[in-house]
């Protein structure tokens, strides 16, 4: 009853008006300050009163610099010049653009089969696909609604335990979910960088900081590093130390503060000790099955925003759009807000809205991604939490 109320308070609606106010918050500032913000679009062949002089011989136009643009004498030129508002007021709504925002919804129904998917496989389909829903639902909505410093792993384990899974498998299949989240990024980083180039990925301005760090170089390579410790801790915990593992929780149990919980923790040690036994007899297949989900889901994941912003442009280089969220994760990761709420929204603009996303349109993109990508787990979870508690009590 008690971890029933814990998640009752955790996934009710009152918490969700405070990310979704952060959310908009973030993409109205977005919008409103960069309203008047001009720009250089390029109209055509002697159809602009502007040309390109690149002046800083870079041999790409900055579009949003007056140094890189002279004004024509006999209104000749390739490029004209407006503000924000000038563009939104004459985007006009076109078929491509309806294509590429089903497109877009599609990749989040794919994230979302793929993490299901995955769920029944760790669980040997245990829970079935409506099952697996309610699992997936919950556990992002749990994860939206925290920190992301935090995560919902702990609301995911009572979740897992819940459908009636032990408490050690529970433990073991949120670490393994985590272990395999972490090796498709500390895979797929080198792979990106190595095809684009780290110059390419990295924002050409960043006005922030965290934990003192200046520098998005240090900032990521210090997150990278960390994620790579951390996927080790998981490994050695759960395959091949599971004795280490339960000894360093009994040893934290110990203590006078902590000792009421110190059975409950020792019979978690022993279930999970059971469970690492399992898991190192799965067959190959179980963990291609596994990780080919978690690929995809997570591939899925990045490409909404490629999609979103291919409503808006007709062309981006997919490799660098994606690397970039790759970067950007790491910022995201270490956000105190709930689900990044609002840090993600301003994160999006320092990486992509100086040569990738014209300034007119980022609040825009922001909004829709976060639409697509975020806020819907927060009512979904919210909405299906008392039936599921009803189903599985």
């Amino acid at each position: 009853m008690a971890e029933e109320t814990d998640i009752s308070k955790s996934l009710n609606w009152r918490k969700i008006i405070v990310p979704v106010f952060l959310g908009l918050f973030a993409a109205g500032y977005l919008l409103i300050n960069n309203l008047n913000k001009e720009r250089f679009v390029m109209v055509g062949q002697d159809q602009g009163n502007y040309v390109w002089v690149d002046k800083d011989n870079s041999g790409t136009p900055d579009l949003e610099d007056g140094a890189e643009f002279s004004l024509t004498d006999d209104n000749k030129g390739d490029y004209v010049r407006k503000t924000s508002f000038d563009m939104l007021s004459e985007l006009e709504w076109k078929g491509s653009m309806t294509f590429f925002a089903i497109i877009a919804l599609l990749m989040v129904v794919i994230r979302d089969l793929g993490y299901i998917y995955r769920i029944r496989v760790l669980t040997d389909n245990f829970l079935n696909w409506r099952k697996g829903f309610d699992v997936i639902m919950l556990w992002e909505s749990a994860s939206a609604l925290t920190p992301s410093v935090v995560g919902g792993s702990g609301v995911a384990i009572f979740i897992l335990n819940r459908e009636g899974i032990n408490l050690g498998r529970s433990t073991a299949i949120v670490f393994v979910t985590a272990m395999m989240d972490e090796i498709f990024y500390i895979l797929m980083v080198p792979m990106v960088f190595m095809i684009v180039g780290t110059d390419a990925l990295f924002p050409g301005e960043w006005g922030g900081s965290s934990f003192g760090i200046q520098s998005i170089h240090v900032l990521f390579w210090v997150g990278y590093s960390f994620i790579l410790l951390l996927t080790l801790a998981i490994v050695l915990s759960i395959f091949w130390l599971p004795f280490t593992f339960k000894r360093f929780l009994m040893r934290i149990f110990s203590t006078k503060l902590l000792r009421r919980w110190l059975k409950k923790v020792v019979k978690l040690g022993d279930e999970i000790i059971i469970s690492s036994a399992e898991l190192r007899g799965k067959p190959i297949s179980f963990w291609s099955k596994a990780f080919i989900a978690t690929c995809i889901s997570w591939t899925a994941r990045f490409f909404t925003l490629n999609f979103i912003i291919l409503i808006f442009l007709g062309g981006i280089d997919h490799f660098v759009v994606y690397g970039r969220q790759l970067v950007m994760w790491v910022i995201m990761l270490i956000s105190p807000t709930p689900g990044s709420s609002g840090v993600a929204e301003i994160a999006l603009s320092a990486f992509f809205s100086h040569d990738i996303i014209p300034i007119a349109y980022i609040a825009v993109i922001a909004i829709l991604w976060r639409m697509l990508t975020y806020f819907p787990y927060l009512f979904i979870g919210a909405a299906l939490l008392p039936k599921w508690l009803k189903r599985t009590a």
